[in-house]
């Protein structure tokens, strides 16, 4: 049975109960009496319909109100109503539950994404479009987005159409790669993504790669000029023979350190290489170090050892590899006749380890600098001391991995300081 069935059979059967009672009262009371109660009967449905509609129409204003039960097929329509009404409740609860996890999705988002109509007004942004951009949604919703980002590359982005390729912009000095998205008829998706880091790590292998191999050319050009002379002259003087194969040996030493501190620091920097902790035996660790030092010094600095510290948890040979970084690059970098203290003590924030040297110091505008791969403060210097430029960024990454930091300070002419400081939390149980 169809609605428009369902509608009119219980009208017209009211109707005819109407008319009904209206004859039986005509036949009591004669027609005049019949006419008036059909009369006051229709009178009355009419003023109960309108009352219904009235209700309905304030219903429609405030929905939140209640429909009165009503009365005939006021009744089923007031219930239809009141089911429309719970099931669009149960649609708006469902679509902003929908909202609101779409919206903490796109707040933790590292890339940002702003909503803007067809003439580039701002209709919603996530939190990293607003740091990227430097907006506010409470305050830029609604407005140009030309007129909130006034940087004339990415205006002309906006306006020439060009979103084949993304634009890479800079803003408060970091870089941005922007890309503009059609969404829906009238609307577009500006997405940005921070590529300052991957350009940094970029620069940083270019340069890496570039230094090794300036590194690495150096004593193979040395090793191969050797042998060609040779080759060309069988017929070299011994002593000349040997001074050369001293060199060549001295240079495949030189490149055998720069490979072996390359590895280190390849391995320090990948997850798949876990810290191996076990307690450290900090006093026959730092003898090795001041052994090591004497013998690199060859008796002209006076080394000195201070270990009044306790041992503690971490790896054995990647502390001994950075302590002994430190304490040779001071011996490198100290005058003969200066001396090198080396130290380890606790203190109230946790122990540490520092080198002293009377040395020829660091100016400050390169000690921010001095833990970078291959960075060099006076290269003649450093190919005298035979250093790999590696050092101090192999100790920083053993103190990362220990959970301290390495601190430097340092005079130009009055020497250096140099000092591992770890957390209290690495000390050894007495136990």
């Amino acid at each position: 049975m169809n609605r428009g069935t369902l509608f009119w059979t219980p009208a017209v059967l009211r109707i005819l109960v109407l008319f009904s009672i209206a004859g039986a009262i005509g036949f009591f009371f004669g027609e005049r009496a019949a006419l008036l109660a059909a009369i006051a009967a229709l009178i009355a449905s009419l003023v109960m319909q309108l009352r219904y509609l009235e209700h309905l129409s304030l219903w429609l204003d405030a929905p939140e109100q209640r429909l009165p039960d009503g009365w005939g097929a006021w009744s089923e329509i007031f219930a239809r109503l009141y089911r429309l009404r719970r099931e669009d409740e149960k649609i708006r609860a469902e679509l902003a539950e929908w909202l609101a996890r779409f919206r903490e999705a796109m707040a933790q988002l590292p890339d940002g994404v702003a909503i803007i109509d067809d003439v580039l007004f701002l209709e919603w942004c996530n939190p990293a479009a607003e740091k990227h951009l430097g907006l506010d949604l409470a305050r830029d919703q609604g407005m140009r987005i030309t007129n909130l980002v006034r940087h004339p590359h990415f205006i002309d982005y906006l306006m020439l159409a060009r979103f084949e390729k993304p634009l890479e912009l800079e803003i408060n000095e970091r870089r941005y790669q922007m890309h503009l998205i059609p969404f829906q008829s009238k609307r577009r998706i500006l997405v940005t993504h921070d590529v300052t880091q991957v350009e940094l790590i970029d620069r940083m292998r270019r340069d890496f790669i570039a230094n090794a191999s300036h590194e690495l050319r150096t004593p193979l050009t040395v090793i191969n000029g050797f042998l060609e002379l040779a080759v060309h002259d069988p017929d070299m003087p011994e002593d000349a023979r040997r001074r050369h194969l001293s060199l060549m040996l001295e240079q495949g030493r030189r490149m055998q350190d720069l490979i072996e501190d390359m590895l280190s620091l390849t391995k320090l920097e990948t997850l798949e290489f876990p810290l191996q902790v076990g307690t450290v035996n900090m006093v026959a660790l730092l003898e090795d170090v001041r052994d090591n030092a004497v013998a690199l010094s060859a008796g002209h600095h006076e080394v000195k050892l201070i270990a009044s510290g306790p041992d503690i948890r971490g790896s054995t040979d990647e502390l001994r590899s950075a302590f002994l970084n430190l304490a040779t690059n001071a011996v490198r970098y100290t005058p003969e006749g200066g001396t090198v203290t080396l130290e380890w003590k606790n203190t109230d924030t946790g122990p540490e380890f520092s080198v002293t040297d009377t040395g020829i110091g660091i100016a400050p505008e390169h000690v921010p600098r001095l833990t970078e791969r291959f960075y060099r403060v006076d290269k003649s210097r450093s190919r005298e001391t035979r250093g790999t430029g590696l050092g101090l960024a192999i100790v920083k990454h053993v103190m990362m991995r220990h959970g301290g930091v390495l601190d430097i300070k340092s005079t130009p002419g009055r020497g250096s300081v140099f000092t591992a400081r770890f957390p209290r939390l690495v000390v050894a149980s007495s136990d």
